[in-house]
């Protein structure tokens, strides 16, 4: 099993973050509402209270007139705005000139009708100055402005410090789970932090873990028994088969000799594909741990010299271009494995006189061929036991160990067709991003006689 790697993908927004931000939501919307609230309640009570004030100096100035205690009006003239003209009545607000600091200054005033006595009713206008009212407003808009940048100030450094303090064993089990190998053959064993949900977490991956260490090291050790128990029986098959094929009664009965004949190739099949199956068991296991440096180049020049024989058998035309030396760190026997599937399936799905072109640089391994035409997607040859040809006694897994062995060791594979279906290309790319051979180069090929 791959090494297990677990991401965070909100955006790069953790969890705290994403928390933090609709407290600070909500902490924004009711300190603004209740700072509105707190502005326009205290501006009432001021207001009330400069009312309640000039009402008092109204009931006043009542008094005193029906007691006759006011003086004319001309000289009560001195003191209060009196007008003989009829005036509004009630409170209202206005703004007047303030001659010592020459600014507009706000005001409340109150206007009712007044009587004195000898001169009849005249109308008298009270007015009280709320610069006293605006300025408490101020002091208090600009005190809870402050408290608010202090609480999202706070809130902010709150976070940061969750997030280093509180969520580091979260953080420790994700570096932990990353880190983590299978093929150590030992279960995590994280600690019990004192964050109930984090202990809790931890103790469900340790289980998991565990679990998961037995049920690999059952699977391991069933393929191992499996391989090998089977393989006896197989080997003494094929022997006794041998054996059996070259006794010479055998030639007497000709019903009997092709009926063993197809057993013995039953049981070559049956081997063949055993030996496929037990590999793509140990490549998904992950078995293959010793990785060398495998000189590519030696390694497929040495593939070709053995299959030549084969080559002039199917009287193809055959070209190897591989001038440099190229070196890949790889398990010898997973490299060889992949050379020889490569090989052999261009030449088992090739046609009688068809080319195949090897091409191995540092970059990539391409290994062209001519075959019948093909006709879809040709990456669904990867899959297991597909053929091209279902009559084929091929088990059809050659691609399929290809494929696992390339994502074994980070290679990228390819499967394309060209020329209407019949020129076959399975390119294997050694190292991404290095400069590949043009899709359109040649490699001069051999014809055999």
């Amino acid at each position: 099993m791959a090494r297990s790697t677990f991401t965070l993908s909100l955006i790069r927004m953790n969890l705290l973050n994403a928390t933090t931000r609709y407290y600070l939501l909500l902490a924004l919307l009711v300190f603004v509402g209740g700072s509105l609230g707190l502005y326009y309640g205290i501006n009432w009570a001021l207001r009330t209270e400069v009312g309640e004030q000039l009402a008092d100096r109204r009931q006043e100035l009542l008094a005193k007139a029906r007691a006759n205690e006011l003086p004319p009006v001309d000289q009560l003239a001195v003191l209060l705005d009196i007008s003989r003209t009829p005036r509004p009545l009630g409170f209202r607000d206005t703004i007047l000139l303030d001659r010592t600091e020459n600014e507009l200054v706000p005001h409340r005033q109150l206007t009712f009708p007044l009587t004195v006595r000898g001169e009849g009713p005249v109308w008298v206008s009270l007015r009280k100055s709320l610069v006293e009212a605006e300025d408490l407003l101020g002091v208090v808009s600009a005190l809870m402005l402050s408290v608010l940048a202090l609480l999202l100030g706070g809130m902010v450094v709150l976070n940061r410090w969750l997030s280093a303090r509180l969520w580091a064993p979260f953080r420790h089990t994700l570096a932990a789970l990353r880190q983590y190998d299978l093929q150590q053959h030992r279960p995590l064993a994280l600690p019990a932090p004192p964050v109930a949900e984090f202990a809790e977490l931890n103790q469900a991956l340790n289980g998991f873990s565990q679990r998961l260490v037995a049920d690999y090291e059952s699977l391991r050790e069933f393929t191992a028994n499996a391989a090998h128990e089977t393989q006896t029986p197989l080997a003494i098959m094929q022997a006794q088969l041998e054996q059996l094929l070259q006794v010479p009664a055998l030639a007497e009965d000709p019903a009997v000799a092709p009926l063993v004949a197809d057993l013995y190739g039953a049981t070559l099949r049956l081997s063949r594909l055993h030996q496929a199956l037990s590999l793509l068991s140990k490549i998904e296991n992950r078995q293959f741990a010793q990785a060398q440096p495998v000189r590519l180049d030696q390694l497929l020049a040495e593939k070709m010299a053995q299959l030549e024989p084969l080559f002039e058998a199917r009287e193809l035309r055959y070209g190897l271009d591989s001038s440099l030396p190229v070196v890949v760190q790889m398990h010898p026997g997973l490299a060889d494995s992949l050379l020889q599937n490569l090989l052999q399936n261009a030449v088992k799905h090739n046609v009688r006189g068809g080319q195949l072109a090897v091409y191995l640089s540092n970059a990539e391994l391409k290994v062209t061929n001519s075959g019948p035409a093909v006709e879809g997607d040709p990456a669904r040859f990867f899959e297991r036991f597909r053929k091209h040809n279902a009559a084929s006694e091929s088990p059809g897994l050659g691609l399929s160990i290809v494929q696992q062995i390339c994502g074994y060791y980070g290679f990228g594979v390819a499967y394309s067709v060209a020329e209407e279906g019949t020129c076959h290309t399975l390119r294997v790319v050694l190292k991404p991003g290095a400069e590949a051979l043009p899709q359109n180069a040649e490699i001069s090929l051999v014809a055999t006689e």
